[in-house]
């Protein structure tokens, strides 16, 4: 998700957790990543992004990303954060959710 200045989550995300919320849908399971712009000021930076993770009391870590990503660094981050993401996905006890290897 992005974030809307002064750290607001933008009507089309609020949106979508209602719809979920109504529909009763809420997963068990989200990671949340997102981007913001610190010209708001570091309370704001990417506000929806930590709205979101304690709305779904999300385990798993954010990604912020500063304004839109963009080249090889940001690739990479969005590299490690989804492995990480995975591992610890991967990793959980319930045996719905273990990866089997071969």
């Amino acid at each position: 998700c992005w974030t809307d200045n002064a750290g607001r989550t933008p009507s089309e995300m609020k949106a979508w957790v209602a719809g979920i919320a109504e529909r009763g849908q809420r997963p068990r399971q989200v990671a949340v990543f997102g981007t913001g712009e610190t010209q708001w000021g570091q309370e704001y930076y990417c506000g929806a992004v930590h709205r979101l993770i304690r709305y779904f009391h999300s385990g798993y870590p954010p990604l912020e990303i500063e304004q839109m990503p963009h080249g090889r660094r940001h690739a990479a981050a969005i590299d490690t954060w989804t492995d990480a993401v995975l591992d610890q996905y991967w990793s959980t006890t319930d045996a719905d959710h273990r990866r089997h290897h071969a």
